[in-house]
């Protein structure tokens, strides 16, 4: 069994009794939080992490209620510690445009198979349904990203106990959160790996704003406890937040490269060799803005040339083929390759380990 840190028995630092407090209320030995990272989420990584003492996240919106509850009781038999379960808040549907989908068919076709006319017609599982499976499954914790979640859902959760971690952008979305009920604000910076949580998609690259200026105005702002996420990547970045004011840090794509994580290896390794300007935002892959390593597909969907990605989930649906098929191929220049822009830090280590390695090197600077 490896060394498990005891909380309590740290030198108090504002910081470290700050985060001792959030890891009490919320029943875990560590102030390290999964990223609920859709697609890259599987129970082994959330079970590794959460008996290092974190917490583990599911990313659910992809998945359709069985495999929410599959998940949920892996994880279960696992591990006894904490999970988040995240759903994306759903977007009025979109307006369709044929001639431009058609555009971006085309373009698609020479990065991988011939996308199907009807490709764009697919459409995420029914919302309501994943809610009642999360609800069914009765986790502790429930996060969301890309709005609120309507009043009724948070008296479901709160008549249940389970608390409501939200996931803003800005100081304006994390004090709606507050006002809606939240328990916790995720307050996300623009170096965040994967999609950007912002609750207006058409404004989220516009209101791009780094942790470092966001996490400290949040805080300011509301009175609910916040967690950081976004180039967190070691315990310089945790220990960064929790001066800054943050309970306890989220973390994705440090994780990535653990055999837990089961990416694929061109991803993995390509994320080692990942500089800060390495990535980049793209709406390429799903239609929502994300972070993604700069690969070829990335660069070139972003040229003057190429036509305007489809609205999500039209877009998502459209290059589905060609994902898969970069799956398949271990192709690095068609992955969809989400990466923070501390890439560069993520080390090919056991998840345990990452998560006991950063908190001691947070403690060694705070302690």
């Amino acid at each position: 069994m490896a060394h498990q840190v005891n909380m309590t028995s740290m030198p108090q630092h504002p910081a470290l009794a700050r985060a001792a407090a959030f890891c009490d209320r919320f029943d875990i030995r560590l102030p390290i939080l999964m990223a609920p990272m859709a697609g890259a989420c599987p129970a082994s990584l959330a079970v590794a992490i959460a008996n290092a003492g974190g917490l583990g996240g599911c990313g659910a919106l992809l998945m359709q209620p069985p495999a929410i509850k599959d998940w949920v009781a892996q994880v279960r038999a696992g591990t006894n510690g904490g999970f988040q379960l995240n759903l994306w808040v759903p977007d009025p549907p979109p307006k369709r445009d044929i001639a431009a989908e058609d555009a971006v068919r085309r373009f698609l076709s020479a990065w991988g198979p011939e996308v199907a006319s009807e490709a764009g017609d697919s459409t995420p599982p029914d919302f309501e349904a994943q809610c009642n499976a999360m609800l069914e499954a009765g986790p502790a914790i429930i996060s969301s990203i890309m709005g609120l979640y309507p009043e009724r859902l948070v008296a479901r959760m709160k008549s249940q106990g389970i608390k409501w971690f939200a996931n803003v952008t800005t100081v304006d979305e994390a004090k709606l959160a507050e006002a809606a009920g939240a328990d916790v604000i995720v307050a996300q910076g623009m170096e965040a790996g994967g999609h950007r949580g912002a609750f207006d998609a058409t404004k989220a690259e516009a209101r791009m704003v780094g942790l470092l200026s966001l996490l400290p105005a949040v805080v300011d702002a509301v009175k609910v406890p916040v967690v950081a996420s976004g180039g967190i990547a070691d315990g310089r970045g945790v220990a960064a937040a929790l001066i800054l004011g943050a309970s306890a840090v989220q973390v994705g794509t440090a994780f990535l490269r653990s055999p837990e994580a089961n990416i694929a290896p061109a991803w993995a390794q390509a994320l080692a060799r990942a500089a800060p300007e390495d990535t980049m935002i793209t709406r390429a892959f799903s239609g929502r803005p994300g972070r993604s390593l700069a690969t070829a597909y990335v660069r070139a969907a972003a040229a003057p040339t190429a036509p305007s990605p489809a609205p999500y989930p039209v877009q998502r649906g459209l290059t589905q083929a060609m994902r898969d098929a970069a799956v398949k191929a271990n192709d690095i220049d068609r992955i969809q390759a989400w990466a923070g822009q501390s890439a560069g830090l993520a080390r090919a280590e056991p998840a345990g380990q990452i998560v006991r390695r950063i908190w001691e090197e947070t403690q060694a600077l705070l302690g």
